[in-house]
């Protein structure tokens, strides 16, 4: 098609009913334009009655006779003034002049590559034009006599016309007229309300005629069916009726493109007048039919048109529909994705213009996505949706710095900066410093919290540093305790790498990135001093970064720092203590006035655990402070249990613990002290009685008891000794019975041992003259002693029995003190 400059709009309105104003909305299917050049020039002079569409050229018959042949630009390329036949692209030839007035020519579907070549006229009679072998043209008569032939369709071997009576299909190959469709409405004149006819395909008719459509199709005829009747049928599928008079209809896909001529009542003088044409689109369904779309055209002259003045083509393939009226001929398309974004932006809907538009961005000509991007902005920021207009901007501008920098211009003419300051860019790509300086200048006079994010967000290089800190420091004048703007500084300090003013101002604030920004930029050096600041912040993790980095600041120079707060100079030995017992020994004697002071629950353990610790300076301490749990633990340290145990008695009066403690130490005097403390006080007598009967025997105390004392639970602390006597009783003779039993075990399977044999050969020699065991030669007499410590000696190396020793060992087990390892074999030859 041409291109939009060379065809003049057609204004278009969507047929509405005013109960459906949200219909309104819907998006137009078809978009209009009128064809000009041409056949402006044709239309002055002469007035359109019909056109035929072939690929790429369109054929437009006159009322005076003329045929005029024109491009798709609507521009005239030949023009006839009688009927011809002639090929497009070819020299093919025929022109005839009839005796009577012609209506409508078809010619053959394949005229040009087949060698059949066909067509057909209508008038009073319908003919077909056939070349026979002499190159001639015969005709011969197909119909006649139902009155004037006004529509004649011709696909593949079907030919399709509508006369006065109705609508017939001809079979080609059979020759044979296959269906007769009736007109249904005969009151309608068919010279005023002609039948229009298209094919959808080879075996689908469309029939219009008034308001009725019919949809029929071709169908074959079973072979048991046939008789004299024709091989194939016509079947009408869908029917129904539209709200106004049919001009003109064409298939589009599976639905149906009807131009309609509509009457309507006058406002002014309430008589019926010509309105506008229509071009609705269609479903069809079995019974009734779906309105898509409903478009009313402003053609020139409507007002005084007909039914009969309007035509539809179409070209097929390409979705194009050419409307004809008397002075106008109007072509109509499907719209593609620049039409449909076109309405989306007509309609304010830019979001889903910006998606279609990026959906099919290798098929849009007219729109870009950066535009339509742009557009969808400002019209966010007219809203006043400041937020989502520079969420926008993130995906719109992509790496574009120059709109970007345009666009937050735009914001801070609005004063709305703050919008916009979360979707700026900052990586790929950068904007100019001065860009984020203006944001943040704007966060710093109002939002010192939005200051603080954006500082924290933004890496340091984005803008001058050093402007920044200047600007904050200035505002700290005004409001020098301002904590936000503190930590703020501090982060910039650090961006610039000024770590001894960042780490004052956290360990000021006691902020909790302290120690991060420690270990981050390794400023132990700075922090020597600084000990007891860190300290009071947080000890926990002071004390583990100290420790971690020992070999940074030395413990010598945290316990120096530390000297005047003996907290928490406790806290950190303590911890040095848990994870190393030796590394902090040199100050075990200071921690032990430590743990008095500040953590007593831990002294006793430290005391068990310290092998540095000075035992004397220990027990004065705990005897000063009148630590009984720890003096007893030292002095049963230092040796001196039965004080340890005097004291347990005497201070602690726990004869549990005193008897636990007798028990560690293992001691019979211990014992012997426990139970003469004990024998004047009947309740540690039941405690001994109870717990005493596996390490003392019991009599010894019940002896010492006098009589008439009244024990608390005697006969059950009796009973108790007597269950623990007999648990012992039955323990021996358990363990007997298992001892004895593996001792027979084992000397069963030492005898099975010393019953086997042992082997003697050549390599053996007397452990006593050192000599081969056997005889080199040997028919020689022998005789060989082998023990059962596997030595073997020869006979006579062997001392003589005697009545002191009559039994025969080994010389060498018997020296090593193995015991007399009797002969268990002697070999004689």
């Amino acid at each position: 098609m041409a291109e939009a400059e060379e065809k003049e709009p057609v204004s278009m309105e969507e047929s509405t009913d005013e109960s459906e104003e949200d219909e309104s909305e819907e998006e137009p299917k078809l978009k209009y334009e009128r064809l000009t050049n041409g056949v402006s020039e044709i239309l002055q002079k002469d007035v359109a009655s019909c056109m035929t569409v072939h690929e790429k050229f369109l054929a437009l018959g006159t009322h005076y006779g003329k045929v005029y042949l024109l491009d798709v630009q609507g521009n005239i390329t030949q023009k006839f003034d009688v009927v011809q036949v002639c090929g497009l692209y070819s020299g093919e030839e025929f022109h005839e002049t009839f005796d009577c007035p012609i209506k409508i020519v078809a010619v053959h579907p394949q005229f040009v590559k087949s060698p059949c070549k066909q067509f057909v006229t209508g008038g009073k009679k319908l003919l077909l034009y056939d070349k026979n072998w002499m190159n001639r043209w015969k005709p011969s008569v197909l119909h006649e006599g139902e009155g004037n032939i006004r529509n004649v369709k011709w696909r593949g071997h079907l030919i399709a016309w509508a006369n006065n009576m109705g609508v017939k299909i001809l079979d080609m190959i059979s020759k044979q007229r296959i269906t007769n469709v009736p007109r249904d409405n005969i009151s309608l004149r068919p010279d005023m309300y002609p039948c229009s006819l298209c094919w959808k395909d080879n075996l689908t008719l469309i029939i219009g005629w008034g308001n009725s459509v019919k949809i029929c199709s071709v169908k074959e005829r079973h072979a048991s069916e046939m008789r004299d009747l024709p091989s194939r049928y016509v079947e009408i599928v869908f029917q129904f009726e539209t709200e106004f008079y049919i001009s003109g209809l064409a298939p589009l896909c599976d639905q149906l493109v009807i131009l309609s001529y509509v009457k309507e009542i006058s406002e002014k003088t309430e008589t019926e007048c010509c309105a506008r044409p229509r071009l609705d689109i269609i479903q069809p369904l079995p019974e009734s039919c779906e309105e898509i779309s409903s478009d009313a055209l402003t053609v020139r002259g409507f007002q005084e048109n007909e039914c009969r003045d309007y035509h539809l083509e179409y070209s097929e393939g390409e979705s194009l529909f050419y409307i004809i009226s008397p002075r106008d001929v109007v072509v109509a398309k499907e719209r593609d994705q620049d039409d449909h974004i076109d309405w989306l932006l007509e309609k304010k809907k830019y979001e889903e213009a910006l998606m279609a538009a990026e959906i099919s961005q290798k098929t849009i000509k007219k729109h870009k996505i950066l535009d339509i991007g742009l557009a969808y902005i400002n019209h966010l920021m007219e809203k006043r949706d400041y937020d989502l207009a520079a969420r926008k901007c993130q995906k719109i501008l992509g790496k574009n710095t120059d709109l970007w920098e345009f666009e937050v211009y735009k914001f801070k003419e609005i004063g709305q900066l703050k919008a916009i300051s979360p979707y700026l860019p900052r990586r790929d790509p950068i904007l100019k410093p001065l860009i984020y300086e203006m944001v943040l200048h704007e966060f710093l006079e109002s939002d010192y919290e939005g200051f603080a994010t954006l500082i924290k967000e933004w890496p340091g290089d984005l803008y001058n540093n050093a402007i920044i800190v200047q600007t904050v420091v200035d505002h700290l004048k005004k409001d020098p305790q301002n904590r936000t703007l503190l930590r703020t500084l501090a982060e910039l300090y650090t961006y610039d790498q000024r770590y001894g003013k960042a780490l004052e101002i956290y360990l000021t604030l006691r902020h909790k990135d302290v120690f991060q920004l420690i270990h981050k930029h390794n400023l132990f050096s700075s922090i020597r001093d600084k000990i007891v600041l860190l300290m009071d912040f947080d000890s926990e993790k002071a004390v583990d970064m100290l420790l971690d980095n020992e070999a940074k600041i030395s413990i010598d120079k945290v316990v120096e720092e530390l000297e005047n707060r003996p907290e928490l100079q406790h806290v950190y030995l303590h911890k040095l203590f848990k994870r190393d017992h030796h590394k902090g020994q040199r100050y075990h004697e200071k921690q032990i006035s430590l743990y008095a002071e500040y953590d007593r629950p831990n002294l006793l353990p430290f005391l068990r655990d310290s092998t540095h610790c000075p035992l004397e300076k220990a027990l004065e301490i705990c005897q000063q402070r009148n630590f009984v749990e720890e003096t007893v633990y030292l002095l049963s340290r230092m040796g001196n249990s039965r004080s340890a145990l005097k004291m347990i008695m005497e201070e602690l009066h726990d004869v549990d613990k005193a008897i636990e403690f007798a028990k560690e130490q293992d001691d019979g005097e211990l014992w012997e002290d426990l139970i003469l403390y004990s024998i004047d006080k009947p309740p540690f007598i039941t405690g001994l009685l109870n717990n005493i009967g596996t390490h003392v025997y019991p009599i010894l105390l019940i002896h010492r008891i006098k009589e008439g004392m009244e024990i608390p639970n005697l006969r059950d602390s009796l009973v108790k000794i007597l269950q623990d006597y007999n648990l012992q009783i039955l323990l021996r003779e358990g363990c007997k019975k298992i001892l004895v039993a593996d001792s027979l075990s084992l000397l069963k399977k030492m005898h099975r041992t010393q019953m086997k044999g042992v082997l003697v050969d050549e390599e053996n020699i007397c452990e006593s003259c050192l000599s081969p065991i056997l005889p080199s030669d040997a028919s020689k007499s022998f005789s060989v002693m082998v023990f059962h410590c596997r030595h073997m000696f020869h006979k006579d190396c062997l001392p003589v029995p005697n009545a002191a020793f009559p039994v025969q060992f080994c010389n060498i087990c018997s020296a090593k003190h193995r015991g007399p390892g009797s002969a268990i074999l002697e070999m004689k030859k």
